[in-house]
């Protein structure tokens, strides 16, 4: 009762002072998504599903933000390509949507009514990207920029610190306790799955490594460097496989585009973690001896090779090499359309792999395997692209001088791949929850780039434009190029950059 009254005064609050600063309340609103999740939490208000203080935040900072537009002399200035992406990845959103709510006869669970179908998977879908396209048209300046960095990194700690709220010391010398612990716990008492918190960490964590060039003393560096060790700590504890190797990768990945120097570390910093969590360490190599397999004895029967020894691939994958055939083989029966949303479900594959093997798969467990089964190859070739051009443009970012544009890229670079190394196990391109804090730096990294592509326009060679050169109708200081002198800045792809 007490964390609802004090939820429900900060939205009242964020509400009120969004109508004199609406970025500030967006800020807010993306803090609360550290605990709006929370089972909790409400879901509804008055009777009515989807109606909770979040959702009612944010239509009052739209609102807000409808009719500060004008004031503040904001003009929707996102790159025409980008939008005709955005618009298109909307699109598909809106037709697999609609495929679904038109054939629904195989939804038979209780909780699939037309107002439930609505909510989920078409108002919250949309709903989850709002926050960054608000922050791209509203961060015109150094301090709005820093705000929204401070805000979306800030929920990934807060995250971080209830998980080891929850998550003791003690277990993190068991691979079974940790499993059993961080399934049964984290869902209950933080209200992410621990599977999407794994992946939410893993790019949180060298996401705050990033913002490092912003900072201007040591104590700075130092305290930059503990958050990442707090959320490469928590990641350890969620127990999720996928997460650990979406994690080790991006390592790599971001050191090879910036951090070169720093490529020997990595395996270092492997054996630190498993020092000090040796229970991840257990937990990812479950399924590689005969001791550590799982049983299923329906699975055994029909499909593995029960002899001792050796790696078990149905351990290994959590029972997706038993699903993922069948997901290909019915994928191939519509390849260039999909089925529609939560296809899955509707073509029967569901009831068929807990029918046959009593293995439960509500979605294919891979993003990519999921876009394609409802969306078909047209939905594939709509949606992966507009990824690729962002995770482009943050890597171009990434390597800038100026280091608030290489924050800014670092940030949503790790973001972005961290969902795109993910989705080979888990994960989803359907906005949710999850993905906020992507979403918000997605945006943040397009203001980024078009501010840095203006310098290139209007700015003289020799001439240093500063982000804080003032504009007329701004009531701060606007950020119109990069800090980085045109003559200072390699315009070549980042894949060319030594």
């Amino acid at each position: 009762m007490i964390r609802l009254t004090l939820l429900l005064a900060i939205v009242l609050f964020l509400a009120l002072y969004a109508w004199k600063d609406w970025y500030m309340s967006l800020c807010g609103l993306i803090l609360l998504m550290a605990f709006t999740e929370h089972p909790d939490m409400p879901n509804s208000m008055f009777g009515v599903h989807g109606l909770n203080p979040w959702n009612l935040l944010c239509a009052v900072i739209v609102v807000a933000w409808l009719l500060h537009r004008a004031r503040e002399g904001l003009t929707w200035d996102m790159p025409r390509s980008v939008s005709v992406l955005l618009l298109l990845y909307l699109g598909i959103v809106l037709v697999a949507f609609l495929r679904m709510i038109s054939d629904r006869h195989e939804l038979t669970l209780p909780k699939y009514t037309t107002a439930y179908l609505v909510s989920e998977h078409l108002l919250n879908t949309v709903k989850w990207v709002i926050p960054g396209l608000l922050l791209f048209d509203g961060c015109r300046s150094r301090r709005r920029f820093l705000l929204g960095l401070a805000s979306l990194l800030t929920v990934y700690l807060l995250l971080s610190l209830q998980v080891i709220k929850w998550m003791p010391p003690s277990i993190a010398f068991s691979g079974e306790t940790l499993t059993q612990r961080s399934a049964k716990i984290l869902l209950k008492e933080i209200g992410y799955h621990r599977v999407n918190l794994s992946m939410m960490l893993a790019g949180a964590s060298w996401a705050i490594l990033a913002t490092a060039p912003l900072a201007k003393r040591r104590g700075q560096v130092l305290l930059i460097l503990a958050a990442s060790v707090v959320v490469v700590y928590a990641q350890a504890l969620t127990a999720g496989r996928m997460g650990y190797a979406t994690w080790a990768a991006l390592g790599i990945v971001l050191s090879v585009i910036r951090w070169r120097r720093y490529l020997p570390l990595v395996p270092l910093a492997l054996l630190v973690a498993t020092f000090v969590v040796p229970a991840a360490t257990e937990r990812m190599l479950k399924g590689f001896s005969a001791e550590t397999r799982d049983s299923n004895a329906l699975v055994t029967a029909r499909t593995v090779d029960a002899t001792e020894g050796g790696p078990d691939a149905y351990t290994i994958t959590a029972g997706r090499n038993i699903a993922w055939p069948y997901v290909v083989a019915k994928i191939g029966e519509f390849p260039v359309f999909g089925f529609g949303r939560l296809a899955m479900e509707r073509t029967g594959l569901t009831r068929f792999l807990w029918d046959e093997f009593e293995e439960s798969f509500p979605h294919p467990h891979n993003a990519y395997l999921e876009l394609l089964l409802d969306n078909g190859l047209v939905g594939f070739l709509v949606v992966v692209p507009f990824f690729f051009v962002a995770v482009a443009r943050s890597m171009r970012l990434f390597r800038d001088p100026s280091p608030l544009s290489a924050a800014v890229g670092g940030v949503a670079c790790s973001l972005i791949l961290a969902l795109l190394i993910a989705s080979l196990g888990s994960q989803s391109f359907y906005p949710r929850e999850g993905s906020v804090g992507m979403w918000c730096a997605i945006g943040l990294m397009f203001r980024a780039s078009v501010l840095r592509g203006q310098l290139f326009e209007t700015a003289p060679a020799s001439v240093p434009v500063p982000w804080w050169k003032p504009v007329s109708r701004q009531p701060e200081p606007a950020l119109r190029a990069s800090q980085t002198p045109r003559h200072q800045i390699d315009a070549r792809p980042w894949w060319r950059l030594s």
